[in-house]
């Protein structure tokens, strides 16, 4: 029973029972609690399915409720059912939730959720919670098919810019008035307003006046859609925006090689061997023998040395599937110089010696 029949003297006095008396937690972290506070039945079990749902899913979506209506909640809670669960409620009720955890069980994983939800602030303002261990596209999928298209009410926050097309209203000569007020150029033909080019109205963030929202009301035109909107994700104890769930494989791989090209142009620049520097470290090793073979006389065999060494020498281009093909090019720009400064120091031993038979 909710409550207790406790009798005082000649009077029976009902009180809460103990599975109602729960205790406030303090606001500050490892601190005691108020003394005996009473939650109602439906309170306390709020407070157990918040629990059993951050012990039950790893991942947790915060969206944002405004302009929702109950009958999308619904629909959305009907559409989740079997890929998690959404939790409603007052921001404080769930700190209140994470902190109870912590000061009961201080395990990392409690620590990590009162400092990414309570400490980080991600519990402020209309906001939910929708838990899941699945995939996260099919939850925003979800989110996305339940948008309802609505009219810009006089005040609202827009979400999106507003642009009124060109033509033919329909509209009376009288209500000329309201596209004057928003400085769209319109033109009487045949009796109805006509707008001679597209006109933006509205931009995003912007609050819609009245003069916007009668005119768009007139035109029936719906500029908004509106549903829960995901402002960031908890995943096993990290946290990021949604924006990571539009991230394709390509993207990824364009990322990942990025990242082995920065971390190779560092290693390469202090000159610290890594593996993602060590197939440019030997080619550059390659590179600098083959100088040394074609500015001496000096001939090595392996990796196609030999063949290497005549190409640059005669100018050519290795072709073909031999192993130093590749190489081929590059060595011969880094001999090069090499040569030609052989081959002018031959010339110029060369003169010396006919001069010296002359003379």
């Amino acid at each position: 029973d909710r409550y207790q029949r406790r009798v005082h003297g000649n009077t029976s006095v009902w009180q809460p029972s103990a599975a109602m008396v729960r205790t406030r937690p303090s606001k500050k972290k490892g601190g005691g609690g108020d003394v005996n506070r009473v939650y109602p039945a439906k309170k306390v079990v709020y407070f157990e399915r918040a629990n059993r749902y951050f012990d039950e899913f790893n991942k947790i979506l915060v969206v944002g409720c405004d302009n929702v209506q109950s009958k999308q909640f619904a629909n959305i809670r009907i559409a989740l059912r079997g890929n998690g669960e959404f939790l409603m409620g007052k921001n404080t009720a769930i700190r209140k939730v994470l902190a109870d955890r912590l000061a009961s069980n201080p395990t990392p994983q409690n620590e990590t959720l009162y400092q990414k939800f309570v400490t980080e602030k991600r519990l402020v303002a209309n906001v939910g919670l929708i838990f899941t261990n699945g995939d996260l596209e099919v939850i925003r999928k979800i989110i996305q098919d339940h948008q309802i298209r609505a009219p810009a009410r006089q005040g609202a926050i827009a979400p999106a810019e507003v642009i009124v097309p060109a033509g033919n209203t329909g509209l009376e000569p009288t209500k000329t008035s309201f596209f004057q007020a928003l400085n769209i150029n319109t033109k009487i033909t045949k009796g109805t307003v006509e707008i001679l080019k597209d006109e933006k109205v509205v931009e995003v963030g912007d609050k819609v006046g009245s003069s916007e929202a009668t005119l768009l009301g007139m035109l029936g035109i719906k500029p908004f859609f509106y549903g829960l909107i995901i402002q960031g994700i908890y995943d096993h104890g990290s946290t990021y925006g949604v924006e990571i769930l539009d991230m394709t494989d390509d993207i990824m791989k364009e990322k990942f090689k990025a990242g082995v090209s920065n971390v190779t142009a560092i290693s390469l620049a202090l000159g610290y061997t890594t593996e993602a520097s060590f197939p440019h470290v030997m080619l550059n090793a390659f590179k600098n023998a083959l100088a040394v073979s074609v500015s001496t006389d000096y001939v090595f065999e392996a990796f196609n040395g030999a063949e290497l060494r005549t190409a640059v020498l005669e100018g050519k281009s290795l072709g073909g599937g031999g192993g130093g093909s590749n190489v081929a090019a590059p060595a011969a720009e880094a001999a090069a110089p090499a040569a030609a400064a052989k081959v002018e120091e031959e010339e110029e031993e060369d003169d010396d010696m006919g001069f010296g038979l002359f003379d």
